[in-house]
This record gives structure tokens, sequence and C-alpha cells, in this order.
């Protein structure tokens, strides 16, 4: 498992699921942890909990400028930042195409997609020249239509295509760019695909979803040298393999 001390490491929607569990386990592993999300008192009461300097801003990654204000935000801070961890995403609107409000189709693109774009934008020309890592919390949405999904799965698909183009561009300066695609988890999304009754997942037994650490845990290992072989594109953690390299139950 990759040590982080002295790192710097920016998580987006840090308030809750995935993105909560990322905060505890990257300052456990000695990083210095930038909470990032729309719900501030929500993240800057787990920046004290998570101590280890870390520290809450609150950030739309849905706007651009507001987003490039809080990477540079995190520079000023700390000094430096050496992961970003792309994790902000909605799952709504749930409804099939013929009946989605187009406001919140589109707000869905400029969340998980536009999102994804902003925070690799903002973050890059901050880690030219030393390095970094920077990787997208992705979906096997992203590779699979389902019905009622079309903002998720289009917008999750098109962050698959920004990593591996940011990859093609930045890996010549030591920039490490891919994704994690954890399969379903039990976090308050789910509870929303669960309460739409539409599609397959949302009849999943909740026994089948991992707990948000796992994912968290797996964020962390791609931090190492052992995920280097999967620069570029995106890892699966269905994927048993995977799930032992990070030290998971099968």
């Amino acid at each position: 498992m990759a040590t982080l001390q002295g790192k710097v490491v920016a998580i987006t929607g840090a308030s809750r699921g995935i993105g909560a569990a990322a905060v505890r386990v990257f300052s456990e592993a000695g990083a210095r942890v930038a909470l990032l999300a729309r719900s501030a008192d929500e993240i800057e009461a787990l920046a004290a909990e998570a101590g280890h300097g870390a520290f809450a801003i609150r950030c739309d990654v849905a706007d651009w400028e507001g987003t490039r204000a809080a990477i540079d935000q995190v520079v000023s801070t700390a000094g430096r930042i050496d992961v970003l961890i792309n994790n902000a995403g909605v799952i709504e609107p749930i409804a099939r195409m013929a009946d989605a409000d187009p406001v919140a189709w589109a707000s869905a693109i400029d969340i998980n997609l536009k999102g994804v774009f902003h925070g690799m934008r903002a973050a890059v020309p901050h880690m030219r020249g030393t390095g970094g890592t920077i990787i997208t919390v992705s979906s096997g949405a992203a590779q699979n239509a389902l019905e009622g999904w079309s903002a998720y799965c289009s917008s999750k698909a098109g962050a698959a295509m920004l990593t591996r183009c940011a990859h093609l561009e930045e890996a010549v300066n030591r920039i490490r760019i891919m994704g994690l695609s954890p399969g379903t988890v039990a976090t308050e999304m789910q509870d929303k695909i669960r309460e739409s009754g539409v599609n397959p997942v949302s009849r999943l037994d909740p026994s089948a979803h991992i707990p948000a650490d796992w994912p968290a845990r797996a964020l962390l290992w791609m931090c190492g040298p052992g995920a280097d072989r999967w620069l570029g594109q995106e890892i699966s953690l269905r994927d048993e393999s995977i799930r032992r390299a990070v030290g998971l139950g099968a």
C-alpha cells in the first residue's frame, strides 16, 4: 500500500460516500488532505476529524473559475498538490430520455464530465515539473448502457475518454492519470438508485454493495507503483486480482 507521508491530496466530492472514506484513508496514510465539496459545514467537520493538517475548501466542480480557485488555494495553503481524486458525481436525473428534464440532464454533465475536466485542467499546471497522480472515480456505466441513466452513462463514458486523453498528453510530464471503476458501493447514491426502481441495479440486494472504504483503499493503492501498468486506463474493483493486490476481500 502506498505511503503518502508529506504528500498533499485534494479530493472532490469529499463530504460523503467514497470521498469521505478516501479522506480518512489518505489521512491515515500520512497525507495532508484538502477536502473539496459544495457542503462547507460537512467538509469542515470531516477535516477536523481527519487531522494531519486536513483543510476544507468549498468548491462546485461544475464551475471552472471556482474549481481553479480551489486548486490554487490548495497549493497556496499546502505548498503543492501531489494527488487529485476526481470523485464528485451525481446519479440524477434517473429518467428515460423522453421524460428527462433537460436542465437536470445538463447539470449531470456539468458535474460528472465537465467537473472532471475542470479538476484536471486546474491541477495539471501545478504538477508539471514535479509529477503527480490524478485519479477519476468512474463506473461500470461508462461501458454499459442502462435504462434511465443516459446522463450518468454518457458523462462517465466521457470522463473515461478524458482519462485516456490526459494520459496521452501528460505522461511525458510524469503525471500519472487513470480511473477507478469501483462497482456498486454502499453509499447514499445507492439509496437513490434503489428508490427509483429503474433498471436492474435498483433491484440489487444491499448485500451486493461493497463498503465505501474498499474503493478508498484502492485509490490509495493506485497512488503507488503497483498500479503503473494501468496508466491511462480504468481499473475495475470487480477484478479479484485487483482486490487481492489492494488487500481487500475476494
